[in-house]
């Protein structure tokens, strides 16, 4: 990986007048922004359908992208909207957060109305799309059954032949609803036909994606539903053990999430195929990826189904460099980086050395005056991406508003600010810029900001709270006010730190 810098802002924050940031001129926009101040990246969060607390973490499959993100312009410049039906995607809400009840709804209506006008033509597009894409059936006969059962999870659903993934009962479904089977199809279809194309542009102006995925899916997800054996359930799709992570900086009980643990062993013995195709899927419409909670693939964090909290959980043995042996097999130099935040063990320690993806460290988690820790920026090494904070931290501003005096005078001492304002924002903070730059100076290869700290933004524009269930993944961030990052301070920045991509 070459010395480079990047900004962390998901696709759902853009500006734009849908209620929600898509796959629209904006992104074009805020890419160019990114290269005129010299960065190389712009970090995204999952593409995939918002599940619960309307986390993209959370998604109903792993695959599929989600409809929410489909510019509604791009539909009717293919003629498949009317103008009206174009304008009635428009919201009229608050600019500054999402409103997914809204979205949600809204392009449902959008998509079934372009649907309606397909002609033999564009049928054929999405027609061989469906054949050159093997997930996407299983995908579109789950969300086309879900909503035929009032959108209940896969294991209450009325008929258990089609809960239990049976073949002539999906033929039968398939054929019965067949218009259906299809319009699911032709949303993914859209979804990637318009991020191929905008991903092209980003590129072209000269910055490069940075996907993310988490490493669990859903229970209640088509991977499941149509991969059971890849998981650990019992004939009724029960799950004995879930997932989730113990105490830590983030919650004093742990993190009980509940998604479905894998069957390691079963995966192993189908050569990791869903592994690799699912990497594949990703690797075709990102340039460098992310896999949060990477130790997992070490060893994993297993809750009994009944717990209340994570405290009740232990640790189990992951795939290891099994899995990574097969990658390397398929995928030469896998542009990869791992999440590794979290305690670390000489075991761990040893499999991230291994497996050579570079690791994460965040500014944030430094600041103990009483520890030397490796989040501090003199001990990053060359191979890491470090940030100042990620999307489950708060913004600098509000961190340093929100820190016990002592590591807040620790953290501005040792990133050599000695003026009197710190508390002040905006994209011209003194105590800002020199948090920044204490990241943009250090040794790792890449060197990543959330938007939220460019602008100088506080606490109230955080993007995720972990352990909160609601409420999270909605800020936005209006048009005059990404004019606002301070693209000279940043040009500068990233020449004198040799981060600006010749």
């Amino acid at each position: 990986m070459k010395r480079s810098s990047g900004c962390l802002m998901h696709i759902t924050s853009l500006p734009g007048e849908y209620g929600i940031g898509g796959f629209g001129d904006e992104a074009v926009g805020f890419a160019k922004i990114l290269k005129e101040a010299g960065f190389t990246y712009w970090q995204v969060l999952p593409f995939t359908n918002p599940g619960s607390g309307d986390s993209p973490y959370q998604s109903d499959s792993a695959f599929a992208g989600s409809p929410l993100l489909i510019d509604p312009r791009q539909l009717f410049e293919a003629g498949l909207l009317s103008c009206e039906e174009k304008d009635a995607c428009r919201y009229s809400g608050s600019p500054y957060a999402v409103d997914y009840a809204f979205v949600r709804e809204n392009r449902m209506t959008m998509l079934r109305q372009a649907y309606s006008r397909l002609d033999e033509k564009k049928f054929i597009c999405v027609y061989e799309f469906a054949g050159a894409n093997p997930w996407l059936k299983d995908v579109a006969l789950y969300q086309a059954i879900k909503s035929t059962e009032g959108d209940k999870a896969w294991w209450d659903w009325s008929d258990s032949f089609l809960s239990a993934h049976d073949e002539d009962a999906l033929a039968i479904f398939e054929e019965r609803h067949r218009d259906l089977f299809w319009f699911y199809c032709f949303i993914q279809y859209v979804f990637y036909t318009q991020w191929t194309e905008l991903k092209r542009e980003i590129n072209d102006i000269g910055i490069k994606i940075i996907g993310d995925i988490p490493i669990y899916v859903s229970a209640d997800s088509s991977d499941v539903w149509a991969n059971r054996s890849l998981f650990l359930t019992d004939e009724k799709g029960r799950f004995s053990q879930v997932a989730g992570v113990p105490p830590d900086y983030f919650a004093k009980d742990g993190q009980l999430w509940g998604n479905p643990i894998y069957d390691w062993d079963e995966h192993e013995r189908t050569g990791y195929s869903w592994w690799i195709a699912r990497l594949k899927q990703n690797f075709l419409h990102y340039d460098l990826l992310r896999i949060d909670h990477f130790r997992a693939f070490s060893s994993y964090y297993s809750i009994p189904a009944d717990a209340k909290t994570a405290r009740e959980g232990e640790w189990k043995q992951g795939p290891g460099m099994k899995l990574f042996n097969k990658i390397g097999e398929v995928f030469k130099d896998a542009p990869i980086f791992a999440e590794d935040l979290g305690e670390m063990t000489p075991e761990l320690e040893a499999f991230l050395e291994e497996t050579g993806f570079a690791t994460m460290r965040v500014l944030q988690f430094g600041f103990n005056p009483y520890d030397d820790s490796k989040h501090l920026p003199h001990n990053y090494p060359k191979n890491c991406v470090a940030y100042t904070g990620t999307h489950d931290n708060n913004t600098i501003l509000g961190w340093l508003w929100e820190a016990s005096e002592t590591d807040r005078n620790f953290a501005l001492k040792y990133c050599r600010f000695d003026g009197k304002n710190w508390g002040e924002g905006g994209p011209s903070g003194l105590s800002l810029h020199a948090l920044i730059t204490s990241v943009w100076s250090s040794a790792a290869s890449l060197a990543v900001v959330p938007v939220q700290d460019l602008l100088g933004y506080g606490a109230d524009t955080r993007m995720n709270t972990p352990g909160t269930p609601t409420g999270n993944w909605r800020v936005r961030f209006g048009t005059e006010g990404l004019k606002q990052i301070n693209i000279a301070w940043l040009k500068e920045l990233n020449t004198i730190y040799k981060r600006c991509q010749q």
